[in-house]
């Protein structure tokens, strides 16, 4: 994987490989590339411990870093992944949540490592994006679910 200008760093306690091989796994245009090894020992692992992985989540090239658990993911970063239609929602929120994450509200959720994920279909931010009445209704209904249920949104279009 080339270098890229600008990359994500991602900050793990030690499982940034079965991280990223999830994460591959999962979404199209993903995949791991280099897996860098500590070349000393460090302040939570030893030489020859995974220290840094490569890897892009749906185009968006990536790094995660085996750093020991001095700092925890939140909510004031996440992936969002636009699906369009309830099949895709519902294979990357069950990949995610069915792999030790957690549901949390109005289509985020977290995997199991922390690193929290909005999994959200089209049709909810063309609504949102029209604006007036359409939106509002698609807004009051998303605010109602944990995952997003795409007839829902289409119905709350309508009207």
């Amino acid at each position: 994987m080339a270098t890229a200008k600008n990359t994500i760093c991602l900050w793990y306690d030690k499982d940034a490989e079965a991280a990223a091989r999830l994460y591959a796994e999962t979404f199209p245009d993903s995949s791991v590339g280099a897996i860098i090894r500590a070349p000393g020992n460090y302040p939570e692992g030893k030489q020859g411990d995974v220290l840094v992985v490569e890897f892009t989540v749906a185009g968006v090239p990536c790094i995660g870093l085996n750093g020991g658990s001095t700092f925890k993911h939140n909510e004031a970063f996440s992936f969002q992944i636009a699906t369009d239609d309830q099949e895709e929602t519902d294979r990357y929120w069950n990949a995610i949540v069915g792999n030790g994450g957690q549901e949390s509200e109005c289509g985020w959720c977290k995997d199991k490592w922390g690193v929290s994920w909005q999994i959200t279909p089209r049709v909810l931010m063309e609504a949102l994006v029209k604006g007036g009445d359409e939106a509002k209704r698609a807004f009051d209904a998303m605010m109602t679910m944990k995952k997003i249920d795409v007839a829902v949104i289409e119905a709350a279009r309508r009207g």
